[in-house]
């Protein structure tokens, strides 16, 4: 039947309610009820028929009179005038002229925030269809329709076109058709839209109207409905009949809401022939069948029906479904407590799957997915258990385990993370480079150093190529969180990967961690092991050892540390030799001056005026007041002349009396 339907060019006569209706007279609105707008009655119904008194010719000048009024109330937008207006010329059995009667409607219909304006829209629009639709510009009648569409009035929409149709105005069907399909899509009545596809059928047919053809897409929401919402199959026979006899050829999805029919009513037979016509028509791409298929057999609770289409899809090399079908399928399973049937679902669909299919296209990757995003992570862990309770720890895919990972990611549950990355790895599967980058922000963001440590070595262990982004994250999260020992002990297992990209700036930032702190001793010990590693120190590694050293008054500490700069800043060796900087020298002079080094204070200077760099002598002066105001020249001539000599000296170059 269905194959006959679709391949035939037959004809047969659709009747539209309309053309069977009792030719009873009835009032203009006696179909405008205020339920059409709004679920709640209200008592105020916009009509136009004239009240009961005997209607009155208008003469020339009352005529023009009235509509210059309503000319200058859409003006003004004073609505409620224009209102008046137009019903008082149609109390008299007249209408305003062709441009000022659209007018009116266009900005009745434009002024969708008030549903009583609309209904008066509406009421004028059928008013002029039933009594010279001639006067009715199409323009004016989408922007109605948009404006119902916007209100999602369904009913007057419907309403409206029974009223072109019985009245015999046929605007084109590729006019408005759309418009009235989504009106009813959006509100739920997909199925009231049949009977105005029945009609137009009939129109184009056997009137010969070929401008109120249907066009596919209104032969598929008709078919939508029957399938869908009806669920009936004459109903979807018969419009699959009526596109046969205006001509229209189907697409997917004709076939798929015919094959989401069939699965709800169990015609496997059915759904077989729709295949078969798909080839027929030339339809490679069978995911919208399978699809809705799906659809039609979760609804009845067919699982195993479900798995025979998915495996069949991946046979076909078919199966790119959604997220959306994958959403439905999970449901229907765990609705049906079926965990165990998902796990071997997706065994199963791994076996069957191409080795260069994309992971996020992956069966296992859909399921697994659509767990997470319907909230059911623990469905999730609990088919990846069952898979490997089967026996299949060796042959889960990473589409299986990457959803579960990210929502681990997104939740901050960095432990659980850390412990299946483990799992992933010795299962021998790989995970990309920005997996672990993401896994390890997270790890820090959380202050789970453990975890990131764990997986930074994992991801060593894989060979990654590109560690610098982790290794960035993790140096830079400790750092935040003032961790200088941790920082220390990583910068230590890294350093000599030569994926990692170590510098001198990691190593200051550890001794000036160390420096704030107040642990100098481990700050000195990390200095030294940049130094014995090869990694040049700089002015800034100097400084924040200097004012460490100064925070814990460990003057003969900078008075070390001076000597080693000395060196560097005279060697011989042009390349090699090291230079100070204003900072520097100050930090220098003013620890040097505060632990009474006068010596290596006039050492700093003679380096600094060799280099032409400016000290402010004040700053020193000051420095040597606070710490040694007291100090005496005699009793210093007897203990250590030398040194003496040096404070002379000093208090010379600084400017202070002896």
């Amino acid at each position: 039947m269905l194959r006959k339907t679709l391949t035939s060019i037959q004809r047969r006569r659709q009747n539209f309610s309309s053309s069977s209706s009792s030719p009873e007279s009835q009032s203009l609105y006696s179909f405008l009820k205020p339920s059409l707008f709004s679920h709640k009655p209200i008592t105020l119904t916009p009509s136009l028929s004239p009240p009961p008194q005997p209607s009155k010719t208008l003469t020339h000048d009352q005529k023009a009179s009235l509509e210059s009024t309503l000319h200058h109330s859409l003006t003004t937008h004073n609505t409620d005038e224009a209102w008046k207006a137009f019903r008082s010329l149609v109390a008299a059995s007249s209408l305003p002229e062709k441009p000022l009667l659209n007018s009116l409607i266009t900005h009745l219909s434009e002024s969708n925030t008030s549903p009583h304006r609309l209904k008066r829209a509406f009421a004028s629009a059928a008013y002029v269809i039933e009594k010279d639709p001639i006067l009715l510009d199409f323009d004016t009648l989408l922007t109605l329709l948009e404006s119902m569409k916007i209100a999602k009035a369904a009913s007057p929409a419907l309403a409206l076109v029974k009223c072109m149709f019985k009245n015999r105005f046929f605007v084109p069907f590729d006019l408005w058709g759309g418009l009235v399909i989504d009106i009813c899509r959006e509100s739920g009545t997909l199925a009231s839209f049949l009977k105005v596809f029945k009609e137009s059928c009939r129109l184009s047919t056997d009137e010969k109207l070929g401008y109120m053809k249907p066009d596919l897409a209104a032969c598929n929401a008709s078919l939508e409905a029957c399938c869908r919402q009806m669920e009936s199959l004459a109903d979807a026979e018969s419009v699959i009949e009526s596109m046969s006899v205006i001509g229209v050829k189907p697409d997917e999805s004709t076939f798929g809401f015919l094959a989401y029919l069939y699965a709800r009513k169990g015609l496997k037979e059915k759904i077989n022939e729709l295949e078969s016509l798909m080839d027929g028509f030339g339809f490679a791409n069978k995911r919208i069948l399978y699809s809705n298929m799906i659809s039609g057999y979760v609804k009845v609770g067919d699982l195993d029906s479900v798995s025979d289409v998915i495996l069949h899809s991946l046979k076909g090399g078919d199966c790119s479904f959604g997220e959306e079908t994958f959403c439905e399928i999970v449901k229907g399973f765990i609705e049906s407590k079926s965990v165990k049937s998902l796990a071997t679902l997706i065994t199963e669909a791994q076996r069957l799957e191409s080795e260069s299919i994309d992971i996020d296209r992956s069966v296992g990757f859909g399921i697994i997915n659509a767990c997470v995003n319907l909230g059911f992570s623990d469905k999730a862990h609990s088919v990846l258990e069952e898979m490997i309770a089967q026996g299949e720890e060796g042959s889960v895919g990473l589409g299986v385990y990457l959803p579960i990972l990210k929502a681990y990611s997104k939740e901050y549950k960095t432990a659980e993370a850390t412990q299946l990355v483990t799992e992933i790895s010795s299962s021998g599967l790989q995970l990309d480079v920005e997996i672990y980058n993401a896994l390890i922000e997270a790890s820090m963001t959380n202050q789970d150093f453990v975890s990131a440590f764990t997986l930074f070595r994992d991801m060593r262990e894989a060979r990654a190529v590109d560690l610098k982004g982790s290794y960035l994250t993790i140096m830079t999260g400790l750092l935040e969180n003032q961790r200088p020992e941790l920082m220390a002990a990583f910068l230590d297992e890294v350093v000599e990967d030569p994926r990692v990209e170590v510098n001198s700036h990691d190593w200051n930032s550890i001794i000036h961690a160390f420096c704030k702190s107040g642990r100098l001793e481990d700050a000195r010990r990390t200095f030294r092991r940049m130094v014995f590693l090869r990694y040049k120190p700089n002015n800034q590694t100097y400084l924040s050892l200097i004012n460490g050293y100064v925070s814990g008054e460990k003057y003969f500490n900078v008075l070390l540390l001076w000597n080693e700069v000395k060196g560097k800043v005279s060697c011989v060796d042009a390349e090699k030799r090291s230079k100070l900087d204003h900072g520097l020298v100050d930090a220098f002079l003013y620890a040097l001056v505060k632990g009474g080094f006068f010596d290596a204070a006039m050492q700093v200077v003679e380096k600094s005026q060799e280099m032409k760099i400016f000290v402010d002598k004040w700053r020193y002066k000051q420095a040597f007041m606070e710490t040694h105001k007291k100090l005496r020249l005699p009793k210093l001539r007897k203990r250590n002349y030398k040194k003496m000599e040096s404070l002379v000296a000093f208090k010379n170059w600084a400017g202070l009396s002896t």
